[in-house]
C-alpha cells in the first residue's frame, strides 16, 4: 500500500496470507523498499498500485 507521500506502508497481514502467485500457488512476501509483491518460487515482483496488488503475470517483473 502506498500513502500519499508515496512510501509503502504495511500490507495488512491477513491478506497477504489469502494472496498467492497467480503463476505458482505459492505464498507472496511484501517488500516494502519496492512495494511490490515478492514470489520467490517464481522469481517475480508483482507492482502494488494505489494499494491495489496488480497479480497479473504480464505486469510482473523479473527478480
Amino acid at each position: 500500500m502506498t500513502s500519499s507521500a508515496g512510501h509503502a506502508t504495511p500490507i495488512d497481514p491477513k491478506m497477504l496470507s489469502v494472496l498467492v502467485c497467480p503463476k505458482t500457488r505459492g505464498p507472496l512476501i511484501h517488500d516494502s523498499e519496492t512495494n511490490e509483491l515478492i514470489s520467490r518460487k517464481a522469481g517475480l515482483a508483482y507492482p502494488i498500485r494505489d494499494g491495489v496488488p496488480i497479480l497479473l503475470i504480464e505486469n510482473a517483473r523479473l527478480l
